[in-house]
């Protein structure tokens, strides 16, 4: 039964990465929508789920909370140390191809996991499941549209944005695939749950946003962004 319903989630992520390539004319409309929906996701939905999951305070401070501002903190590093070496090899261009197909590939990472919650979810029960399957199928949509969008901003090639796309929304398949050989425990799942949201917030608020608002800092690009937010909540919580 996961499986099937991650087949929901396939097709959902693959709806989204076409709506983003779709709407090319008004991309700061769609780097705005695409700020929202990461803003949103992280604290609406990967933060909480993160904190509960994680459990225990390290020093007086929740592990998973830790791990977000060290998932942010890794996330620019990683960003400096591609421009630099970008950089010492006379490339001129701020914006580097492979922090694009890194950020996918937490994406589809973050898509695998799903589907493991997924599978675990069935696992408890048909209500269970079916709640988590509302959460996974709704907010694919999201990361199909982030995927192609934040491996397309950093000048990857279309062919790329596409295969990143494909592979993310493969992923909550193979990971609802997973659960029927093993079950991941639920501490490590929330651990990775705030790392990886760390990271996708350095994105959207150092790349994503900044970008949205570079050329256009129009009323409707903030529109698409508070949108994006509302979206999440909305998916959240109907998912209760």
């Amino acid at each position: 039964m996961a499986v099937f319903v991650a087949l929901g989630a396939f097709l959902m992520t693959l709806v989204g990465g076409w709506v983003a390539q779709r709407v090319t004319d008004r991309r700061h409309l769609v780097l705005g929508l695409a700020g929202g929906l990461m803003l949103g996701v992280v604290g609406l939905d990967l933060l909480p789920e993160a904190i509960e999951a994680a459990g225990g305070l390290v020093f007086g401070v929740p592990a998973a909370l830790l791990l977000f501002v060290g998932g942010f903190l890794f996330a620019h590093l990683v960003e400096r140390l591609l421009a630099v070496r970008q950089a010492a090899h006379g490339a001129s261009e701020e914006r580097v191809p492979q922090v694009g197909l890194t950020a996918a590939a937490a994406m589809v990472l973050h898509s695998l996991m799903d589907g493991v919650a997924l599978g675990a979810a069935f696992q408890v029960g048909g209500g269970m499941g079916a709640a988590v399957a509302l959460a996974v199928i709704t907010h694919d949509f999201a990361d199909g549209f982030n995927t192609y969008t934040i491996t397309s901003l950093y000048g990857n090639a279309r062919r790329k944005a596409l295969t990143m796309l494909y592979a993310d929304a493969a992923a909550p398949v193979i990971g609802a695939a997973t659960t029927l050989v093993f079950t991941l425990p639920e501490q490590l799942l929330g651990c990775y749950l705030g790392f990886f949201g760390g990271a996708l917030l350095y994105l959207a608020a150092a790349e994503i946003l900044p970008e949205a608002h570079h050329e256009h800092p129009a009323r409707s690009t903030l529109l698409c962004t508070v949108a994006g937010v509302g979206f999440i909540w909305l998916v959240v919580g109907l998912a209760q």
